[in-house]
């Protein structure tokens, strides 16, 4: 691969200097969200500091006009039997990262940068909605990479991935920005004392009248106590750390905002393209492999499975489980077979044309069979063993690739995949927000107690290390197993402050009040 210089992308703007209202927009966000976030669980803190940085970053956009950004000059004619770079084929004009528009910049539209702003406040505030720790994390990762792409803009494949990786080191290029900013503040000197004085002002206001009534009422001081951070040398210097941290990421973003690189021209080389039957053969061998897998999936797992079974030598649940994993990595596989086609296989003739959305659409097709195939296989899996995170997860994750399977089954009909990687991304937060949607430790603990209904069996020490979003659910259990199950979470069922405010923590904590957990039984083991 090859792309364009660094020197080449870098915007033309962000050369004066960073005014004094974008500087005290980001240490005013800075100072609140190193207050608010709650570093040690989900909390209201975290969609509270979210949506204080964004506005940071909204200011510093309406504060400074966005300077041109060089339009990507015009690609050279490429071969006859060149192909675009596209996880999907596109033919000319088309295609995820093919020659940019003449009025192209390299952020996209307004529109675009919203929507991802929206999906990261989105999976950030699960935070507050749910409490377990292992979705939360999930969903931070996946805002980290909706914020880049918000704050950078980016369409292309090579575009989104250099949005992402230069992001960290944004705030290292802001630094001289902000400097010089910081040395020219003498005309807005005025203005800049008039906002301290207005701060000073509402902290002495905020502290004695928050003390005078503190002191008058024993709720409110818990309140306000719980809002407030600690005060010491330790925290002091943790806060300071955040304040620095989280001042310097927003620094950062700000300068992408106000000079964005045009990331949309770094795309892969032109490749020549292979002969028809150097990619039709291999591929058309595959398809053949594929249909006689796919037969045979339609006679075990929706057919006569008697006889198959039989000739293995396992129990239906056992056959379930051991193919699940193989089909997985045969999901993920395929698309980048599907890829490698759409990039090398020629495309100059009609029959060409053909060929491609034949071979490739077959594939495509019968991988729908195999995600359905693998998906069959994880539900008989959790009915003979019991849900759990893991195999909920990874049942996810095959639901996404199915999704992607349609758009590349479109994109191939179409030989139109400009789009696609946009979607790839955009298809991957939904399904995240999907899983937090359906409250997946709840799910786990509601088909673990419905099993145990039906089979009398159940995993008392998994369920207990559940997240508290899981207590509606375990709470159902007849004693001794609602006890066993509940006693373990209670004990770690810490108490919130404002910052900390947790739906799914809250919920659980006003059923264990209302059901009082009994004494230790004999034995919690499994049953």
């Amino acid at each position: 691969m090859r792309a364009h210089s660094y020197q080449d992308l870098k915007a033309s703007g962000a050369t004066s200097g960073a005014r004094p209202v974008v500087l005290g927009a980001v240490a005013g966000a800075a100072v609140v969200a190193a207050t608010v976030v709650p570093l040690d669980r989900p909390g209201l803190g975290w969609p509270l500091a979210t949506l204080v940085a964004t506005a940071a970053l909204v200011t510093a956009a309406r504060a400074t006009p966005t300077p041109a950004v060089t339009t990507a000059p015009a690609a050279p004619a490429a071969p006859a039997d060149a192909t675009a770079t596209a996880p999907a084929p596109a033919e000319s004009g088309g295609g995820a990262a093919g020659v940019a528009r003449p009025d192209a910049t390299g952020a996209p539209g307004r529109a675009a940068r919203l929507a991802w702003a929206a999906a990261t406040i989105a999976l950030v505030s699960v935070g507050y909605v749910r409490a377990a720790g292992w979705l939360f994390a999930l969903c931070l990762l996946a805002a980290v990479v909706t914020g880049a792409l918000a704050v950078v803009g980016a369409r292309t494949p090579l575009g989104m991935l250099a949005a992402v990786a230069l992001t960290p080191a944004a705030p290292f290029r802001a630094l001289p920005w902000a400097v010089r900013g910081a040395r020219h503040v003498g005309p807005a000197a005025s203005t800049l004392r008039r906002a301290l004085a207005t701060g000073a002002a509402t902290v002495g206001l905020l502290l004695v009248f928050g003390l005078l009534l503190a002191s008058a009422d024993a709720v409110f001081a818990d309140l306000l106590t719980g809002a407030l951070p600690e005060v010491g040398v330790g925290g002091a210097v943790g806060w300071l750390f955040r304040v620095a941290l989280v001042g310097g990421g927003l620094l950062g973003a700000a300068y992408l905002v106000i000079a964005p690189a045009d990331l949309d021209r770094l795309r892969v080389a032109p490749v020549r393209s292979v002969r028809r039957l150097e990619w039709a053969v291999p591929l058309a061998l595959l398809d053949a492999l594929f249909a006689a897998f796919v037969l045979v999936q339609l006679a075990v797992l929706f057919g006569g499975s008697a006889h198959v079974l039989r000739t293995a030598g396992l129990s239906y649940a056992q056959y379930a489980r051991g193919g699940f994993w193989q089909l997985l990595a045969v999901s993920a596989l395929t698309l980048l077979v599907i890829a490698g086609a759409a990039r090398w296989a020629p495309r100059a003739t009609r029959a060409d044309r053909v060929l491609v959305r034949v071979l490739l659409g077959t594939l495509t097709a019968l991988s729908l069979v195999v995600v359905a195939s693998a998906l069959y296989r994880m539900q008989v899996y959790a009915d003979a063993y019991g849900a759990t995170r893991l195999r909920l997860v990874v049942a996810a994750v095959e639901l996404w690739l199915g999704a992607l399977f349609v758009l590349v089954g479109v994109a191939v009909l179409l030989l139109r995949a400009g789009r696609l990687p946009v979607l790839v991304v955009g298809t991957a937060v939904l399904a995240l927000l999907g899983l937090a949607a359906v409250n997946p430790d709840r799910l786990i603990a509601e088909r673990n107690v419905d099993r145990h209904r039906q089979t009398g069996r159940i995993d008392v020490s998994y369920l207990s290390g559940l997240s508290a979003d899981a207590v509606p659910a375990l709470a159902r259990l007849p004693e001794p197993l609602r006890s066993c199950a509940l006693r373990d979470l209670a004990g770690t069922l810490p108490a919130d402050s404002a910052w900390t405010a947790n739906l799914g923590r809250a919920t659980a904590r006003d059923l264990l009040a209302a059901g009082p957990i009994g004494a230790p039984a004999v034995d919690c083991g499994n049953r």
